[in-house]
């Protein structure tokens, strides 16, 4: 696996990968990360994850983040983590 780009944003942390014939897209955000993978035929190149990876995807990401940071919380209130 090899990185190919990175996806600039001021809250996320946004890599774009490229292995077997397939395109990851990992967005970081604190302890949590969201993978998407994208097959080559269809999205060929950094331009078409670019041109996906628009402000409703990463507003869907945000909001996925944020879920899943409450749920990490409220599992650490539940077991006095």
């Amino acid at each position: 696996m090899r990185i190919i780009g990175n996806i600039q944003h001021p809250d996320i942390r946004i890599t774009v990968f490229h292995m077997n014939n397939k395109f990851i897209l990992k967005m970081e955000a604190g302890p949590m990360e969201q993978v998407f993978k994208f097959d080559q035929e269809k999205y060929p190149g950094m331009e078409s994850i670019e041109k996906l990876v628009d402000e409703h995807f990463i507003s869907a990401a945000l909001s996925r983040f944020n879920e899943m940071f409450l749920e990490l919380k409220g599992a650490e209130e539940r077991f006095k983590l």
